[in-house]
This record gives structure tokens, sequence and C-alpha cells, in this order.
């Protein structure tokens, strides 16, 4: 199972995230939230809030939103 190990806001909507398997890279995800729940996080400034969730492992905001570290994984632009 693939866990999030730690990311970290770059501008935008990009984040730098390390897994632990080892993969590191930036993860583009402006035009990739859609629901009521990623509707926050349209905001760059609420997007930069952005936490590694210790029991989850994977990355979260402060209103509940979460992503898989799979769907993550497959968005990674640049390594």
């Amino acid at each position: 199972m693939l866990h999030v190990r730690n990311a970290k806001y770059l501008d935008g909507f990009k984040l730098w995230v390390t897994f632990d398997d080892g993969t590191t890279g930036v993860v583009d995800l402006e035009n990739k939230l859609s629901g009521s729940v990623f509707e926050p996080l349209k905001d760059s400034s609420f997007f930069s809030k952005v936490a590694v969730d210790p029991e989850l492992e994977t990355v979260v905001w402060p209103n509940g939103a979460d992503l898989a570290p799979e769907f993550l994984k497959r968005h990674i632009t640049t390594r």
C-alpha cells in the first residue's frame, strides 16, 4: 500500500510529494479537483494549507479534503 511521507506546497496548485516507495516529484492539481469538498482548494491560499495526516498517510486540508496517494502518484509531472 502506497503512503505519502511528505508534502510541500510550491505555488499555484502544485505540491512536491514524497512517497514511502522512494518516489518524489511535483504534482500539479490545477483542473483536477472537482466536487464540493474540493471547492475551497480552488483558492491557492487555502490550497497552500496542505499537510500530511500521520494516520491517513496522505495529503489533507483543514476542511477535511484528502487525496489518495495513488491518485497523487499518477499525476506527478516532474521527478
